[in-house]
């Protein structure tokens, strides 16, 4: 019996194994909705928008806030502005003639990264829940109402929500979305979820913490230290946006990999919490754990002690294996796979992870974002 061929089995096994657990589990739980005791409130609300060079689309993220089913003499409206453009003249001209939301303008001289921008916006909000969101997303109208009735559970303190629509089309990114909402729901239904969502997140005001300056996960590093403090994070599918994206493989590199640099670095960072806070330190956690670090160099080793296995049985042939791979990522990014484009975006998903470890390995970020043009248009 060939070796390598065992060994790739056995990796492949290996890395299968925790993925299979957790559908059994999610198959026994079963999880539907949002495990809060939702009841209805109406709190007042800090909505905190990170602005940079936002021009093209600023008016139509101010039209989608004005959009929202809640009383806009309850909202304060706190955007924290680094541009070099118009925006901080379009958001004030357009707010001047508006008797509500009032309007809280931070602005920034120079570039920071967002996580500062983000402790001065959330230094400056001053209503009871904090709902943080990003000026290329699009909210439900009842988005601010289904994340209060969860926040008025006592056990709480923060909520996130479903990308329901992929602006732009990818259905790269609308499959990978569609399992993590199912991994997510699991987790609040057994504790606490671990990824927060930048398009929508919302706070107890009281509950929040300063974000670590060179953060590139800052919603969910929010959420893992609210988490450590007592309260519970939950996914409710209920909270609905529209966030856009490609499926076009290089495009998808940097939008990708720099989310996976953030949360590799988060986890490592509260390598301590495994084991703790309950279910949460006990089950989500790890599972994560294995799903962002230690699964990508195992998927990669086995593509390549197979691909040797391969060789050596086939010859020539054996190069059938890596050609296999490339024609599924070929495919995959044409979303042309049918009804297996969920599993390629999560293969997508894990090479990002991949590179983003790498990334960690022999470089740094310095915490800025960059603008998409080609997503701005889709969300416009």
């Amino acid at each position: 019996m060939n070796l390598l061929v065992v060994a790739a089995a056995s990796l492949l096994a290996v890395t299968a194994a925790p993925y299979i657990c957790y559908l059994l589990l999610y198959a026994w739980i079963r999880p539907e909705g949002s495990p809060a005791d939702k009841e209805s409130a109406e709190p007042t609300v800090s909505i905190v928008l990170p602005t940079y060079n936002e021009e093209q689309i600023v008016e139509t993220k101010l039209e989608d806030v004005l959009e929202l089913d809640y009383p806009m003499e309850k909202v304060e409206l706190v955007v924290v502005d680094s541009s070099t453009d118009d925006t901080r003249t379009i958001i004030r001209e357009y707010i001047a003639d508006l008797e509500a939301p009032e309007l809280v303008l931070l602005e920034e001289d120079e570039r920071r990264g967002l996580a500062p921008a983000l402790n001065d916006a959330y230094d400056a909000a001053s209503n009871e829940m904090v709902v943080k969101t990003d000026c290329d997303s699009k909210l439900a109208p009842d988005a601010l109402r289904e994340a209060a009735a969860n926040l008025a559970d006592d056990e709480i303190a923060a909520v996130t929500g479903q990308n329901v629509e992929v602006l732009g089309g990818s259905e790269v990114e609308s499959g990978y979305r569609g399992v993590q909402s199912h991994i997510q729901q699991l987790e609040s239904h057994l504790d606490s979820t671990l990824i927060f969502h930048g398009p929508f997140s919302a706070f107890e005001n009281g509950a929040l913490l300063p974000l670590d300056p060179n953060s590139l996960a800052d919603d969910t590093e929010l959420a893992l230290k609210i988490r450590r403090q007592g309260k519970r994070v939950i996914f409710d599918p209920s909270v609905r946006y529209m966030e856009a994206s490609h499926s076009e493989f290089v495009k998808r590199r940097k939008q990708k990999d720099r989310r996976g640099m953030g949360l590799i670095r988060l986890l490592v960072q509260h390598s301590d919490a495994l084991g703790k806070y309950g279910r949460y330190g006990r089950v989500v956690l790890p599972f994560n754990w294995w799903f962002m670090i230690a699964s990508p160099w195992l998927l990669a080793a086995t593509l390549v002690v197979g691909t040797g296995g391969a060789i050596s049985l086939l010859g020539v042939g054996g190069i059938v294996l890596p050609a296999g791979v490339g024609l599924f990522t070929y495919l995959g990014q044409r979303d042309l796979l049918g009804p297996v484009q969920a599993l390629y975006s999560i293969f997508d998903t894990q090479v990002s992870l991949l590179r983003a470890s790498l990334e960690l390995l022999v470089g740094d970020s310095d915490g800025t974002w960059d603008v998409d043009d080609e997503l701005r248009e889709a969300f416009e």
